[in-house]
């Protein structure tokens, strides 16, 4: 498979910082997951209080394969300058979007997944977690690809 992405040797900007940059990201969307939960307990006169972990789950999927499949990255992915690309250098599609957002979710459902994904992150050239090894996606600096 002939790869359209920056190669990390010639153009390590492009992956420079990108696993705590991803980091940050992450706790920026669950902060907006979190209040949009708030929001909806709210709205729900407060029965939501009853399944609220489920109700952060379910907004917490919603969010982020929505805003992947928009934009290819999260309002926090956004923030810290990172957007995903697939191995052909394309924004994620909405299929994609599920899919990655589906093993994010199975990778904190089973932590080993998760400890294992966040190795790869920290050791691989590209910075790719489990989900994008599988997935043939990778986070890239979106300035630097300006």
């Amino acid at each position: 498979m002939t790869w359209h992405l920056p190669d990390p040797d010639r153009q390590p900007e492009f992956y420079r910082d990108v696993a705590p940059k991803r980091l940050v990201a992450f706790v920026i969307d669950t902060v907006i997951i979190l209040a949009l939960s708030l929001i909806g307990v709210l709205l729900t006169a407060f029965t939501a209080l009853f399944f609220f972990p489920l109700l952060v789950a379910v907004i917490g999927f919603a969010y982020r394969a929505v805003t992947l499949a928009q934009r290819s990255a999260t309002p926090g992915m956004q923030l810290m300058a990172l957007e995903f690309r697939t191995l052909e250098g394309q924004r994620l599609d909405t299929r994609l979007a599920v899919l990655h957002t589906a093993g994010l979710t199975i990778s904190f459902m089973i932590p080993i997944i998760q400890i294992v994904s966040v190795i790869l992150m920290l050791t691989q050239a590209r910075g790719q977690g489990l989900s994008d090894l599988a997935l043939g996606t990778v986070a890239l600096h979106r300035r630097a690809a300006s």
